[in-house]
C-alpha cells in the first residue's frame, strides 16, 4: 500500500473540490482514479478497503462503489475471496482506447475544416501553441500535459460537438494512462508540439486530408514509445499469458456487498 502514504494529506482538498452537490462516492471515484492514472496507487499494487476508507477519511462503502467502478472501467481486478489490486497495464487496453480516441478525433479534424467557425478555431490553437512553447521551453511538462488537452478539447468544441469531450475522455482512458507514465520522461515535448503544429497548419490550409493524417501521426504516437516504456516498466504490465483479469461478475459482486461503515 505504499501508493497510500500520505494520501490524507494530499487528497482531503481535492475530496471537497466537486462542491457539495457531488457524493463522497464520486468524489473517491475522482481521487483514486487520479492516484492510478499518475501511478501513485502502482499496477498489481493491493487495494485495501480498510486502508483506503482511513486515508482518504470516508467509510468503507464509498470505496466500495468506487472499486467497483474503476473495475467496471478495467482499472481495478477484483479477486473474488482476495479482494482488490491496481490493474497491470494491458496492451489490448491501450489499443482498444487508442481505436476509439482516434475514430473521434479524426473525424472531429474533418468537420473543423469544414466548420464555419474555423478562422476562430485556428485563433484558439495557435494560442495554446504558443502556451505550449513557453512550457517545453522551461520544461514544465504538467502544464505542457494539461495544454495538450486543451488543444483537442478546443477542435471538438469547435467542430460542433462541445460536449463529446467526455465521450473522448472515457474512450481514452487507458490511453492517457500509458501517456502519463511515458511522458515527458520517455517522450518529448519538441515532437508533440511540432505534431500540433502540423496539425495547425492543415487547418489553417483547410486542407482535410492533411489534418486528418496529421491527427492520426499524432495520436498513434503513443506506439512510438511503447516498447520503451515496456522495456523500462517490465513489472507495470500484464504478464504474458496471464489469465488474471478480474471478471465482471466479480466487479458486481463487489458493489453488491452488504456495506461495511
Amino acid at each position: 500500500m505504499a501508493g497510500l502514504l500520505g494520501m490524507r494529506t494530499t487528497t482531503e482538498g481535492r475530496l471537497g473540490e466537486t462542491g457539495p452537490g457531488v457524493s463522497v462516492a464520486a468524489r473517491t471515484f475522482e481521487v483514486l482514479l487520479d492516484q492510478i492514472l499518475t501511478f501513485r496507487l502502482k499496477p498489481h499494487e493491493v487495494i485495501s478497503e480498510k486502508a483506503m476508507s482511513e486515508a482518504l477519511g470516508v467509510s468503507r462503502t464509498p470505496v466500495r462503489e468506487a472499486l467497483a467502478r474503476l473495475a467496471g472501467l478495467g482499472l481495478i481486478d477484483i479477486y473474488p475471496q482476495r479482494g482488490s489490486m491496481v490493474a497491470p497495464l494491458r496492451i489490448a487496453d491501450l489499443e482498444k482506447s487508442q481505436f476509439l480516441r482516434e475514430a473521434l478525433e479524426v473525424g472531429l479534424i474533418k468537420r473543423a475544416v469544414e466548420s464555419p467557425r474555423r478562422a476562430d478555431l485556428l485563433a484558439v490553437l495557435k494560442g495554446e501553441l504558443a502556451v505550449q512553447e513557453t512550457f517545453a521551453s522551461i520544461a514544465d511538462d504538467r502544464r505542457f500535459f494539461k495544454s495538450d488537452e486543451l488543444f483537442h478539447q478546443h477542435i471538438a468544441s469547435h467542430a460542433g460537438f462541445p460536449g463529446i469531450w467526455a465521450d473522448i475522455s472515457a474512450a481514452k482512458l487507458h490511453m492517457d494512462r500509458f501517456r502519463l507514465l511515458s511522458f515527458p520522461r520517455l517522450d518529448s515535448m519538441s515532437v508533440v508540439l511540432g505534431q500540433h503544429r502540423r496539425i495547425v497548419d492543415a487547418l489553417e490550409q483547410a486542407d482535410a486530408f492533411a489534418a486528418e493524417e496529421a491527427m492520426r501521426t499524432h495520436l498513434r504516437r503513443i506506439f512510438e514509445v511503447l516498447e520503451i516504456v515496456q522495456q523500462r516498466y517490465p513489472h507495470y504490465f500484464e504478464a504474458p499469458g496471464s489469465t488474471g483479469k478480474r471478471t465482471e461478475a466479480a466487479a458486481v459482486g463487489l458493489a453488491e456487498r452488504q456495506p461495511i461503515v
